[in-house]
């Protein structure tokens, strides 16, 4: 979705006052970093004012929003193409722009947004899925929507709506495959807390490792002296029969 009237006023920057210290510096003066390439020209390093992006990024259309940048006395319809957040307190550090061809069309990410309450919801106890949150298309500059719409009222179990199921238009060329899921209703998991009763029975239930081995050792030491015995036997009559020969 094209915003023409919303204007960006740029300042450039020296390739020397790079780097982390140079940045922090800039946020401190109110002003972020910044990169402007595209449309076969050279990359121009940039500050912005991050008060003006953010709103960008925050409205219906978001990144996908066309707006210009003025860059001393040139002006130019740019995209944000990527864009990267402070992870703690969620200021925003850097973005690249892209400069845009009207003409021209180009891949974007477009949001899917799903509309209604699905039946499985509210009649079968189910749970809405929502698998894919965005959709690649191909279209002109002016052609980008803000989102996709989809209804998903009649969703029940075994029912899913796919790629091919959200609007399309001669103007979209859809790159994301068509059988692809978007959203579907999947049962409610029930998890099953242990009691300490269970916890107590199955404890009892497992015989203690260390009582079968001791008695396993047991017999094998009676077995043992049982043998010895026996093999004793037969060296004792021996020595009884010699001394009765003697008397």
């Amino acid at each position: 979705m094209a915003n023409a009237e919303t204007v960006v006023a740029a300042e450039t920057r020296s390739e020397t006052s790079r780097g982390k210290n140079e940045a922090r510096r800039l946020r401190r003066a109110g002003r972020i970093p910044a990169v402007l390439y595209g449309a076969r020209k050279s990359s121009v390093a940039v500050t912005l004012n991050p008060r003006e992006i953010t709103h960008i990024l925050h409205s219906e259309s978001g990144h996908n929003t066309i707006f210009e940048v003025q860059v001393g006395e040139e002006r130019t319809k740019v995209m944000i193409v990527d864009w990267q957040y402070e992870p703690v307190r969620g200021a925003l550090l850097h973005v690249d722009l892209k400069r845009i061809a009207m003409d021209q069309r180009l891949r974007v990410k477009v949001p899917i947004l799903l509309k209604g309450e699905a039946e499985g919801v509210k009649q079968q106890g189910g749970i809405l899925e929502q698998v894919l949150r965005e959709v690649e298309i191909e279209c002109l500059p002016g052609d980008i929507p803000g989102h996709l719409d989809v209804d998903i009222s009649h969703l029940v179990f075994g029912v899913v709506v796919r790629v091919s199921d959200l609007p399309h238009s001669e103007k979209h060329k859809f790159l994301t495959d068509a059988n692809y899921p978007v959203a579907h209703i999947v049962a409610v998991k029930e998890e099953v807390v242990a009691t300490p009763e269970a916890a107590l029975d199955a404890a009892v239930a497992v015989p203690a490792e260390p009582e079968v081995i001791k008695k396993g050792k047991q017999e094998t030491e009676e077995e043992a002296a049982a043998a010895a015995a026996e093999a004793g036997k037969p060296e004792k009559k021996e020595k009884e029969k010699k001394e009765k020969e003697k008397k």
